[in-house]
């Protein structure tokens, strides 16, 4: 089992930077790729970015790509989002997500999933 615990939300300004944080426990030997989702009120969950846990693939959805990075840290089992020039249409609950399997956009092959830090961009 391994346990996901996300941290660095908030409430921040448009054009505000934020950096999330996904630090893992339990049997992260298991991990061989963590993504990050978002959900916002109303809409489906939408992929934002997936890293190997090697470091040596990245996934990016392509609105996302250029404004937030992915990284991660194995040392410390932690994953990172590092998001900048926020725009209030990025306000969401945002989830990292764990899974056997290659980096992938596709939720269902996430085995692990956090429970969410909220993520609130005012204009």
């Amino acid at each position: 089992q391994v346990h996901l615990v996300e941290s660095g939300g908030g409430l921040v300004q448009a054009r505000d930077s934020l950096n999330l944080s996904c630090a893992a426990s339990g049997r992260t030997d298991e991990i061989y790729s963590m993504g990050w989702f978002r959900q916002a009120p109303g809409k489906e969950r939408e992929f934002i970015a997936a890293i190997s846990w090697s470091g040596g693939r990245t996934e990016y959805a392509d609105s996302l790509k250029g404004r937030f990075t992915i990284s991660r840290d194995n040392a410390k089992n932690t994953g990172y989002l590092l998001m900048l020039i926020l725009r209030p249409e990025d306000t969401a609950i945002y989830y990292c997500a764990a899974t056997r399997l290659p980096p992938s956009s596709i939720p269902d092959r996430y085995n692990y999933w956090g429970q969410g830090t909220q993520v609130t961009v005012s204009s």
